[in-house]
């Protein structure tokens, strides 16, 4: 049955959409630290990885609804382990505000998939890129896809784990991300979450040369 107990943890969705907000359009960042490695110049840009991108958002309210109604407590662990690394990667934007200029001049719009990213684009900004929230969600997914026991194996050990993948991926062949956004996403999975930001924000010095 749902408790309080379980529910609660949702409060932290709209509590993270308005800091997130506040972060892109009204923190007066003095200084935004370029996010760019060689790697980035060598990945071509592709519209099709538009449709694993726009996928990252049902795939995440979906696995957070599925446990919250099928699996209670892979639901507070999912939400806990969400919030402590969505709350890093807050600090870092605070802390260290990033940006990217890897956005290329699109072309051929008559291309619905184009069009798609030209959207996507125009209504967010290329600012507080690292770490890149779409991995770190992606992987938050693919962490309750193994943490519950409720899912088919083919879901579990075949389409999450691929879809993880094909979305994290995607940051970078659209131009929305640098390598070292995924880097800094896989250091904030990886890593202690609570502390973590705080060696993001020592990596991310180093690499933009800060």
């Amino acid at each position: 049955p749902l408790r309080w107990s379980s529910l609660k943890l949702l409060l932290f969705w709209p509590i993270f959409f308005l800091v997130f907000t506040y972060a892109e359009k009204f923190f007066p960042a003095a200084h935004y630290f370029s996010m760019h490695c060689r790697l980035d110049d060598l990945i071509p840009f592709c519209e099709w990885f538009v449709i694993p991108y726009v996928i990252w958002f049902p795939f995440v309210c979906s696995m957070v609804f599925y446990t919250l109604l099928r699996d209670a407590a892979a639901f507070r662990r999912l939400m806990r382990f969400i919030i402590l690394t969505y709350s890093a990667a807050l600090l870092v934007f605070f802390l260290f505000p990033t940006c990217q200029y890897l956005r290329p001049a699109l072309l051929f719009r008559g291309n619905p998939l184009v069009r798609l990213v030209a959207s996507i684009y125009a209504n967010d900004t290329n600012t507080n890129v690292c770490p890149s929230i779409h991995v770190i969600g992606s992987l938050a997914v693919w962490f309750a896809a193994r943490d519950t026991g409720k899912l088919p194996a083919i879901l579990r050990k075949g389409v999450i784990p691929i879809m993880a993948v094909l979305i994290s991926i995607s940051t970078v062949f659209l131009k929305q991300h640098s390598v070292l956004d995924i880097i800094a996403a896989l250091l904030v999975y990886f890593g202690n979450p609570s502390n973590m930001g705080f060696c993001i924000a020592c990596f991310l010095r180093d690499t933009a040369g800060g």
